[in-house]
């Protein structure tokens, strides 16, 4: 039996300016999940690292501890590997004064 694989687009061409989060997704079914983030324009100001949360309920969360660093060039893709995740994802971070990035964030998933 072949894996079974999901690609979700949560944020596209979404600017983050201040706390900004992806819409959270659920895939407790999967096993393994890998979130893709993508510059669609040069960000602007110092970028601080993502962070990966989750929720069993999808409206409260806790910090998952994986964070990775937000791409700092135009097109450029960073991304974060996930396992033992639970039901709900999402992808946030706290940009500081005068930092914006305009970003597209995919997830994909394997059961």
């Amino acid at each position: 039996m072949l894996p079974e694989n999901l690609t979700a687009i949560v944020a596209r061409n979404e600017i983050w300016t201040g706390m900004s989060a992806t819409e959270p997704y659920e895939a407790g079914w999967a096993k393994e999940a890998i979130v893709f983030v993508r510059a669609l324009k040069l960000p602007k100001g110092k970028l601080p690292k993502a962070r990966i949360e989750i929720s069993a309920d999808g409206m409260h969360w806790a910090p998952e501890g994986s964070e990775f660093d937000l791409p700092a060039a135009e097109n450029a893709v960073t991304f974060q590997r996930l396992a033992h995740f639970g039901n709900f994802l999402r992808v946030t971070a706290s940009l500081p004064a005068g930092a914006e990035i305009t970003v597209l964030v995919s997830m994909h998933f394997k059961a």
